[in-house]
């Protein structure tokens, strides 16, 4: 086995948003030894394996910052949808739903979105073992559901928690930190979170800011209440003092289409005040579970899976419903336990955020649906090819930058997110003219183009068209503080997204 390897000729696009540079890339063993011009004139390659990257980029590793992959990274390590996509990281634990720390053997809606069965570990360093044992192809990093912390400590979900349990989940959370979780997650928007007041959420943000993680949310709404939902988001971590991120941010069904024009201003506001980011994936439609609230009858629905009828797995609402005889609403009671895509965004809306400067890319893809949403296997080359190469509504630095620089910078991976000497060799080689996305809403298991090789730790992990992990040497990455937040993002930093700050 080789000791390191050589990226010869490849436009090294580093990941910091400057302009990419025509050098070589040397890494040995897990790190980046060299970046420069005919690093072959001046290092042994005495057990290095030499690549022709002429006439591709070079850049790192991707980073995907919205996940539901706690389960499935040990279920499935080799991670294929991820690594073929460029992904040598994952942020897991998103959305208030996460893995640990609770154990189940039959996980309700939302936690089934990680599989009904996979509720094993009740500590983080239970799921480290685990992780160990399995040897995932991607690095990977937890954040701790508030709503999973809910389920461990409260009988009933319908109201706020009482201070006893309230300070069950500020134990639990606290040792999964002081053990290496990254930080926390909200679900407000699902059910059994709904009740819970920004009282109890900031409690817990109190808690990451204490240990130097980060909070990342799935607003209480993303439709008609959003600007509330905005600012209970930005007031809740700027009184804990603990950097947010709001995920996948959309302004979801019909009547709020347009309505970016609004919310990405105020996010701009809100950042010049404190540590702020977003992510977004590159699609007009999301995906969670069966739900009647958001069946309106004028937006399109996907099955994506159904317990009691898995023959609709991949069919449209409206024609099951047609089929049936019924309402779409009473269609969607009868396949539930299930999931489905929900086409709720207008293309316009989606440009604009993929656009923003303070947003990051991922792919909220959920492994364990049975038709998934195409995300899962195409969000990252699908924003190489739609948005970067063929709109230009940012440039190939800007692109990778969103992908690995800033994901890392805001969730606070040591030493990842760019190409450094020195820094860990996370590192995907692909091609800028080529690179597109092949997964659809009816094909969506299709394997991405032109991504070349992809490297994790410095091992050569994917090689294009072999449709297997090469080597899994990816690893449980731990909380690593920061010494204070960021500051916020200046209006200088903000300048040409297009948006003017809002007044409240």
């Amino acid at each position: 086995m080789s000791r390191g390897h050589l990226l010869e000729g490849g436009l090294v696009v580093d990941g910091s948003g400057t302009v990419g540079r025509a050098e070589d890339v040397l890494l040995i063993d897990e790190r980046i030894a060299a970046i420069g011009p005919d690093l072959r004139a001046r290092h042994d390659l005495n057990g290095i394996a030499c690549h022709d990257c002429r006439g591709l980029a070079v850049a790192p590793g991707f980073i995907d910052v919205h996940t539901h992959d706690d389960a499935i990274v040990l279920q499935q390590p080799d991670m294929l949808p991820k690594l073929s996509q460029g992904i040598t990281t994952v942020i897991a634990g998103n959305c208030g739903i996460s893995l640990l720390p609770w154990q189940t053997d039959d996980a309700p809606a939302p936690l089934n979105l990680l599989g009904r069965e996979s509720f094993r570990h009740a500590t983080f360093a239970d799921y480290a073992k685990a992780f160990e044992q399995a040897q995932p192809a991607l690095n990977t990093a937890l954040l701790i559901g508030h709503t999973t912390l809910r389920f461990a400590a409260m009988r009933s979900l319908d109201r706020a928690a009482r201070g006893d349990e309230l300070e069950h989940m500020a134990t639990l959370l606290d040792q999964c930190l002081a053990d290496g979780a990254i930080g926390l997650s909200s679900g407000l928007f699902y059910e059994p979170a709904f009740a819970a007041p920004k009282e109890e959420v900031l409690r817990l943000a109190q808690v990451v800011a204490r240990r130097g993680g980060v909070y990342a949310t799935h607003l209480r709404s993303e439709m008609q209440a959003i600007i509330e939902a905005l600012h209970e988001a930005g007031d809740t971590a700027f009184e804990a003092g603990v950097p947010l991120v709001i995920s996948h941010h959309k302004c979801a069904g019909p009547a709020n289409w347009g309505r970016t024009r609004e919310t990405l201003p105020l996010i701009e506001q809100l950042a010049q005040r404190q540590a702020l980011a977003m992510d977004v994936y590159p699609y007009t439609a999301g995906s969670t579970v069966l739900r009647e609230d958001l069946v309106d009858g004028v937006i399109d629905v996907r099955v994506t899976w159904s317990d009691p009828h898995p023959e609709a797995e991949g069919r449209l609402l409206a024609d099951i419903a047609a089929d049936w005889g019924c309402s779409q609403q009473q269609a969607c009671r009868r396949l539930q336990p299930g999931g489905a895509c929900y086409f709720q965004m207008h293309e316009d809306d989606v440009a604009r955020v993929v656009a923003h400067p303070l947003a990051m890319i991922g792919s909220d893809g959920l492994p364990h649906d049975r038709h998934p949403h195409p995300r899962l296997w195409g969000a990252f080359p699908r924003v190489l090819a739609r948005y970067c190469r063929e709109q230009q509504l940012f440039p190939l630095e800007q692109a990778v930058h969103k992908m690995s620089g800033l994901s890392a910078r805001h969730f606070r991976l040591h030493q990842r997110g760019q190409l450094q000497a020195g820094w860990f060799a996370d590192v995907v080689v692909f091609d800028p003219a080529r690179v597109q996305d092949r997964a659809s809403y009816e094909a969506p298991l299709a394997v991405s183009e032109g991504i070349h090789t992809v490297f994790v730790n410095g091992r050569l992990s994917y090689r294009g068209g072999e449709l297997r992990a090469l080597q899994r040497s990816g690893r449980l990455l731990r909380r690593h503080a920061a010494p204070s937040s960021r500051p916020p993002a200046s209006s200088a930093q903000l300048a040409g997204s297009g948006t003017a700050l809002a007044k409240r």
